[in-house]
C-alpha cells in the first residue's frame, strides 16, 4: 500500500512538472537552500547595482557578501538584447542552460531568476544563508558560452551556526 501511494505521488509530481515545462514557464525546481533563499525587502542590508551588457559581461562580475546578509541586486540591462541574472550552483546553471537552448522563449517564475529586456531594470532580493560561492549567469542561448557569468563570495558570518541551522 505504501509503495502504491509513493508511486502515485511520484507520478503526480512528474505530471505537474511536465505541464510546467510544456507551458514555457517554470520555477526552477531546485532546492533554493543550497544557495540561500528569497529575501525579505524590509531586511535588505544593502543594495548592489549590477549592469548587464551586450559584451556578454556583468559589471561587477564578482561580489562579496556576509553569510546571512540579505542583498537587493538591482540589475540593469544596458544592452539591446534580452539578458538574465540567474543565481545557482555551477551544476544548476549548466543544466538550466541546456534547457534554455532548447526553449529560448521560456519565462521564469522563480525568485532567484530575473529576465530583463533591453534598457530595463529588475531586482532580486536574496538572503545568502550559507558560506561559500553562489554563481550567477545569463542563460539566454549563447550568452553563457560567451562568458556571461559571475560569482558571489559568501563570507562566513558571526552567526554562522545560527544561520546554517535554520
Amino acid at each position: 500500500m505504501k509503495n502504491t501511494i509513493k508511486l502515485l505521488a511520484t507520478c503526480a509530481i512528474l505530471a505537474g512538472s511536465g505541464a510546467t515545462f510544456a507551458s514555457g514557464t517554470h520555477g526552477g525546481g531546485h532546492e533554493p537552500d543550497t544557495i540561500g533563499k528569497p529575501g525579505v525587502l524590509s531586511k535588505v542590508t544593502r543594495t548592489v547595482n549590477v549592469d548587464m551588457s551586450d559584451a556578454m559581461r556583468y559589471s561587477p562580475a564578482s561580489l562579496t557578501v556576509n553569510q546571512g546578509e540579505t542583498v537587493r541586486l538591482v540589475v540593469k540591462n544596458s544592452g539591446k538584447l534580452t539578458h538574465e541574472l540567474v543565481l545557482g550552483t555551477q551544476k544548476e546553471l549548466k543544466e538550466h542552460y541546456e534547457i534554455m537552448k532548447k526553449n529560448p522563449e521560456m519565462e521564469h517564475d522563480d525568485p532567484k531568476m530575473l529576465t530583463v529586456k533591453a534598457g530595463k531594470i529588475g531586482q532580486i532580493v536574496w538572503q545568502f544563508t550559507k558560506a561559500g560561492t553562489v554563481d550567477f549567469a545569463c542563460l539566454q542561448p549563447g550568452h553563457y558560452d560567451a562568458g556571461m557569468k559571475g560569482a558571489v563570495a559568501v563570507a562566513p558570518g558571526k552567526n554562522s551556526a545560527k544561520v546554517a541551522s535554520k
